[in-house]
């Protein structure tokens, strides 16, 4: 990920040396929770691709790279986010020489860096229609927030990033030549089950605001840091009716957890072990089914 990171600003002092907080109460996910609740809190929490319609994830090896940190911090955050990716299935490159592709910023001056994100790489806000779009996606809302640039795969495993602009198609039609400059061209497999396209995480970026954290340890921080990083949320405003940490910095929620729970671990999970191809309702489905199963595995 070429972001230019010289152009930060960064601070992490009011992250640092916090008081340690009262352990908060997880609720296990178990088989006797009810399905309906397990599917409303599935279709909730993560929105389906625009172009797709499926749910994204990584399906190549995640590879974050943490700035703004003393040394100590950035070590803790990065192993963090890596040991959640392997504990729900996610895929990771441990190599030293890997491409990042998760860019976990810490600044005390984010709309500063969101700002030169849309002058000069505003591809990494993700997909927008037109430029008011992409204004509106460069506002900094909250003090953890992430952008996701996502991409197609189809059944010939070719990757396409997704975005308003496309390389268009030219048909042939009895000698006459007709341009489809919108058109995108993918390879499928048109089963009733599923098209054999799969949405995937091109690159990730994650803008973390010390300032408006000082309350939290870096801990808490770390796991919101990596649930954000290995699944787009539909909202970080609105209160789950599960536990989860998603309700951390959601105002007004009551059940407020400081760390992952088990029904995020379920979520991610399902999330990795679904099949990609399948239709957003399947994808559901079978992320709801793992969640169901408890907290084996982490």
């Amino acid at each position: 990920m070429k972001i230019v990171c010289s152009l930060l600003v960064v601070s992490i002092a009011a992250a640092s040396a916090q008081p340690a907080r009262a352990p908060t109460e997880n609720v296990t996910v178990t088989g006797t929770k009810s399905r309906e609740v397990l599917e409303k809190f599935v279709e909730s929490f993560a929105p389906p691709n625009r172009l797709t319609g499926k749910i994204a994830r990584w399906e190549s090896g995640i590879c974050p790279v943490v700035v703004g940190l003393p040394a100590g911090f950035t070590k803790f955050v990065t192993q963090r986010v890596k040991d959640v990716a392997r504990q729900v299935g996610a895929p990771v490159n441990d190599k030293d020489s890997c491409e990042h592709n998760i860019a976990i910023v810490f600044t005390t001056k984010p709309q500063a860096l969101l700002d030169t994100i849309r002058k000069k790489q505003p591809w990494f806000l993700g997909y927008s229609d037109s430029s008011a779009q992409t204004d509106k996606l460069a506002i900094v809302t909250h003090p953890i927030q992430a952008w996701y640039t996502t991409a197609t795969k189809d059944v010939q495993g070719q990757i396409q990033v997704d975005g308003a602009k496309t390389g268009g198609l030219e048909i042939d039609f009895g000698g006459h030549k007709i341009l489809l400059p919108s058109a995108r061209v993918y390879n499928v497999s048109g089963t009733r089950l599923g098209d054999g396209l799969r949405s995937t995480f091109y690159d990730v970026i994650v803008v973390v605001d010390p300032d408006k954290l000082v309350e939290y340890e870096i801990g808490s921080i770390a796991d919101y840091i990596a649930m954000l990083a290995l699944t787009q949320l539909n909202s970080l405003d609105t209160c789950q009716q599960l536990p989860s940490i998603v309700n951390m910095l959601a105002v007004g929620c009551d059940r407020k957890s400081d760390t992952l729970t088990d029904n995020d671990f379920g979520y991610l999970r399902g999330l990795y072990k679904m099949n990609a191809d399948r239709t957003l309702r399947s994808q559901q489905d079978e992320i709801a089914y793992q969640m169901g199963k408890g907290p084996e595995g982490r």
